[in-house]
C-alpha cells in the first residue's frame, strides 16, 4: 500500500507514513503505548493493521494488554 506503520513511542499513537516521502498521513490513538511491531494484512479485499498496546511502567506509560485493529479506508 506504500505505507509504513510505526508505534514505537510513548505518546500512545500508531502512525502511518507515506513510505516514499516520510510524510505522516494518519495517526490513531491507542489505550497505552504500542511497544510492539505493527502487523498488516488483507481480508476480503480490505487492508488492516493490528498492534499490541501493552505500555510499560518503566517507560511511564499505563500498563495494559490490548490488541488493537484499524481498517484502512477502501481505495477508490
Amino acid at each position: 500500500s506504500g505505507l509504513t506503520f510505526i508505534a514505537s513511542s510513548t505518546d500512545q499513537y500508531l502512525r502511518a507514513f507515506k513510505t516514499e516521502t516520510g510524510e505522516e498521513l494518519w495517526r490513531g490513538r491507542l489505550p497505552t503505548s504500542g511497544n510492539a511491531t505493527p502487523m498488516t494484512y488483507m481480508w476480503q479485499g480490505r487492508q488492516y493493521v493490528v498492534i499490541y498496546a501493552g505500555g510499560s511502567s518503566r517507560l511511564g506509560t499505563p500498563a495494559d494488554d490490548k490488541l488493537i485493529a484499524f481498517a484502512l479506508p477502501n481505495r477508490r
